[in-house]
């Protein structure tokens, strides 16, 4: 796998980890917290920046695998 593959196929791996890691420990607000206009299934602190470092290191350690996976030749995307 080349580098410029190898961004890739971490970014791909990297977005659908996030959306699968975004709804871990969300408690949805009051109902005397909510703001008029503001949707009452927002959550209370998201903690994005865990949510985000989270998400680095497990998106890291499936690209490894999928790396170790396509270098061993185990799968391979050339005819």
């Amino acid at each position: 796998m080349g580098w410029i593959s190898g961004i890739a196929v971490y970014l791909v791996i990297w977005w659908l980890v996030i959306f699968m890691v975004l709804p871990w420990g969300n408690q949805p607000l009051d109902a005397v917290d909510v703001a008029r206009g503001h949707a009452p299934s927002a959550p209370r602190k998201p903690h994005l920046a865990i949510k985000v470092a989270a998400t680095t290191a497990i998106a890291g350690i499936l690209w490894a695998i999928v790396y170790v996976i396509m270098d061993q030749g185990w799968i391979s995307l050339r005819s």
